[in-house]
């Protein structure tokens, strides 16, 4: 069975960091890209990065120059490094596997998800 496990969040500060990770299996790690979405309260589920199975990444504007996404092959997982964290990024934060190996922003494109961890950064 396709699995994802989501894990490393946390409370932090504005200004903190955190690394999230993804421990994927059941699947061929390398043939997959891989995302990571959040869903804030009272929010819509919007992507934040993705990584094609070669490792090209893609962050929407909100997140572009604070976090750094990267993919362990050996290990199956993968990385979201958070660092200048705002109040604005608190969400609970979900990987998810895209159906295809380039990868994409948009949700429609993954088809298993993992269970989420929540981020909560302090004013």
């Amino acid at each position: 069975d396709v699995q994802l496990q989501a894990s490393g969040g946390g409370l932090v500060q504005a200004g903190g960091s955190l690394r999230l990770s993804c421990a994927a299996s059941g699947f061929t790690f390398d043939d997959y890209s891989i995302g990571w979405f959040r869903q804030a309260p009272g929010k819509e589920r919007e992507g934040v990065s993705c990584i094609s199975g070669i490792g090209d990444t893609y962050y929407a504007d909100s997140v572009g120059g604070r976090f750094t996404m990267s993919r362990d092959s050996a290990k199956s997982t993968v990385y979201l490094q958070m660092n200048s964290l705002k109040p604005e990024d608190t969400a609970v934060y979900y990987c998810a596997k895209d159906r295809t190996f380039y990868g994409s922003e948009s949700a429609r494109s993954y088809d298993y998800w993992g269970q989420g961890t929540l981020v909560t950064v302090s004013s």
